[in-house]
């Protein structure tokens, strides 16, 4: 069994957006939205390159990133962390997922792709509180 579980790869699939951290050259930290997140594998996701030359710029000096996939109330955020991005161009499969979101209009040569080392669901307290709530509410 792979990393991602069949919740975070169905909250992948059905937001399509994440937020990725990168880290510049010069150790700042770098939060970029990525519109066309899907998964490739039980542990690997991967996102277009549109109009990201920051991030990748950043990936080519360290390949360290960590992705945020955030599912609106009940479910939470998942924290896709410790990943390891390669830049790709020629991988038909997931160039092929990859359009399957974006469609034609947005022409992509290059696919970002991120090993998975550590995956986890994080709550706030309002998360924990509804579902506090929700559970004591039911008979």
């Amino acid at each position: 069994m792979g990393i991602l579980t069949e919740e975070m790869k169905r909250v992948v699939a059905q937001q399509q957006l994440c937020y990725a951290a990168s880290v510049t050259p010069d150790s700042k930290p770098n939060l970029s939205p990525k519109g066309s997140i899907t998964f490739l594998s039980d542990d690997e996701l991967g996102f277009a390159d549109l109009a990201s030359p920051g991030t990748i710029e950043n990936l080519r000096h360290n390949p360290a990133i960590e992705l945020n996939v955030v599912d609106r109330l009940p479910v939470g955020v998942f924290d896709l962390r410790k990943g390891r991005a390669e830049i790709v161009k020629n991988d038909p499969e997931a160039h092929r997922r990859i359009e399957q979101i974006l469609g034609p209009e947005y022409p992509f040569e290059q696919v970002v792709k991120i090993r998975v080392e550590t995956a986890a669901e994080v709550f706030s307290p309002v998360y924990t509180l509804t579902r506090s709530s929700e559970a004591s509410a039911q008979p």
